[in-house]
């Protein structure tokens, strides 16, 4: 039966105001992104100004550069987030080349396409007929590139038309994966036109262009050498034994003598698999650390902020009092009242976001004390809680100080998350959890030291790491292993064996 009553509840819930979303958003950006948004801010509010201070000065993380009616900003202690993301490990164990190479840049074996290897102007005063931008010249595309080349090499309309279809479908790397197939149907053209064309774009510049797969690639550049023999035909045709070091039945498939596979495995490490990587010009962004670490004349470790990532703002008052003077309409009395509090929230909110940081980062520097004085091996477990308990903020206030955000030490500059690793448990009962980036490195190191006549097995690397404390699964020894990139104990056995022949 339905029927209408009154009731009073009393429910608690977060609203998160536009001032709060603004404070959440800067407490997350990176110091790139931060200047970018206060530039940003500072062409559209009239009352905002950066402000000037001497070279690092850095300014304190709870100033009053700004005061008014506004209440104060609210702590970054949203609850709303989602978990705490697991902390990135920085590897450096990268593949070099498919070739016969010692294992420190052994290839992986999941692909045979795995990775391969100023202006200046005049000086003077500039005249009134002076134009900046006369000398500015934006960077050649591949695609510009290939089609100015077919301009000249297809006169009849039609295969000027295929060219730039197929132009349109290269990658960045150079190559056109789509099949041929779907091209000739959509164009409602024969095949043969199709692989005519392509077969006369495969001769442009950059060699190597337009290429299918990566054997297709090399084999026009090899060809362009007039290299491309029998034997390296067969060569490339198994590009997958390349990628899992079977030197001895790579011999025995080419036809060739040990001597003879590396001279052409040579030949290959010298051709370029990305032929159109050339013409990428993606914009570098120099990353600025947040926090610098430096030793105290106390001797112990300190956290500081970096003056270049930390900028400052300030409310013109005096602009702000000319306006108000002149102001003629409510209209523009709320306007300008509105540009004051967003101004004031604004500076405060950074004075805030400085604040958590830095607290953040000298919470996180003392528990890692050891990693400065000793290095990756006494990096202590370490999660988003412990930090969170310890300076009485919420985990996910501690997920975003910590994202987009970096740290330069005497060690180097590491991302902040870098820290926040797992613990894997010890042997004995009386010893403390290790991190797994300590792990990691201790695995690394043994196998970098293994002998060519014992390769070190992940059973084995159990036992190592076990006399040392160390209580670890075989199955994680392998998932370390593959984290770093390194091949298993029988592919590094074929390559020290192929070394050796």
């Amino acid at each position: 039966m339905l029927q209408l009553r009154l009731e009073q509840r009393q429910t608690q819930k977060i609203v998160i105001t536009p001032q709060l979303r603004q404070a959440i958003k800067l407490l997350q950006f990176s110091a790139i992104e931060l200047q970018s948004y206060i530039e940003n801010e500072i062409r559209d509010n009239p009352l905002l100004a950066a402000e000037e201070r001497a070279d690092g000065e850095a300014p304190p993380p709870n100033g009053d550069a700004a005061s008014g009616s506004d209440a104060d900003v609210p702590a970054f202690d949203a609850r709303d987030a989602a978990p705490a993301v697991e902390a990135v490990a920085e590897t450096d164990w990268e593949p070099e080349t498919p070739g016969d190479r010692a294992y420190e840049g052994a290839p992986s074996a999941a692909s045979p396409e795995a990775e391969w290897l100023s202006t200046s102007g005049k000086t003077g005063s500039p005249s009134e007929d002076y134009d900046p931008f006369a000398t500015l010249s934006q960077a050649e595309s591949l695609t510009d590139h290939l089609n100015e080349q077919a301009q000249l090499a297809f006169p009849d309309p039609q295969d000027r038309f295929i060219a730039r279809y197929l132009i349109d479908l290269v990658d960045a790397d150079g190559y056109i994966r789509s099949p041929l197939e779907d091209a000739a149907e959509l164009l409602s053209l024969p095949l043969d036109d199709i692989e005519r064309v392509l077969g006369v774009l495969q001769t442009f510049d950059p060699v190597g262009v337009c290429a299918r797969d990566l054997a297709e690639c090399l084999a026009i550049q090899l060809r362009e050498k007039d290299r491309c023999d029998p034997y390296m035909e067969r060569l490339l045709a198994n590009l997958d034994l390349i990628a899992a070091c079977d030197m001895h039945k790579l011999r025995r498939v080419c036809g060739v003598d040990a001597d003879d596979l590396r001279e052409m495995l040579q030949e290959l490490r010298a051709l370029n698999p990305k032929p159109g990587a050339a013409f990428e010009h993606a914009e570098i962004e120099t990353l600025v650390p947040d926090v610098i670490v430096r030793r105290g004349p106390d001797g112990e470790w300190r956290a500081e902020l970096n003056p270049s990532a930390a900028p400052s703002l300030a409310v013109d008052r005096a602009y702000y009092a000319s306006l108000k003077n002149r102001c003629r309409s409510d209209s523009e009395r709320n306007y300008l009242s509105d540009r004051l509090s967003s101004a004031n929230w604004l500076v405060k909110s950074l004075e805030q976001r400085l604040s958590t940081i830095l607290k953040v980062a000298t919470a996180m520097v003392e528990e890692q004390s050891a990693f400065f004085d000793h290095g990756v091996r006494h990096l202590k477990p370490l999660n988003l809680r412990q930090i969170a308990a310890k300076i009485g903020m919420h985990e996910s206030t501690v997920s975003r100080v910590t994202s987009n955000k970096a740290i330069q030490t005497p060690r180097g500059i590491f991302e902040m998350k870098y820290f926040f690793t797992s613990a894997i448990a010890s042997a004995s009962a009386s010893s403390e959890a290790h991190s797994s980036e300590a792990v990691r490195d201790r695995i690394k190191e043994l196998i970098l030291n293994e002998s060519p006549e014992e390769i070190l097995s992940d059973d084995r690397i159990v036992t190592m790491l076990k006399a040392d404390g160390i209580d670890i699964a075989r199955r994680t020894v392998a998932k370390y292993r593959d984290a770093l990139r390194i091949p298993s104990s029988a592919a590094r056995r074929r390559l020290k064996r192929a070394n050796a022949a």
